[in-house]
């Protein structure tokens, strides 16, 4: 189940989210943001 969240993020944030999406490999920008989560989650993980 998901569930809505807000978030407020800088104008560059929004233009490389904006790139992200035109090359099509994510369906919207909730698909970024997770993609981007699980890599830091991932980065995280390998440090600890």
């Amino acid at each position: 189940m998901k569930e809505r969240i807000s978030a407020t993020v800088d104008k560059e944030t929004i233009k490389l989210i904006a790139l992200l999406l035109e090359n099509g490999k994510f369906r919207n920008k909730s698909h970024v943001i997770e993609k981007a989560i699980e890599l830091l989650n991932k980065e995280e993980e390998k440090n600890d």
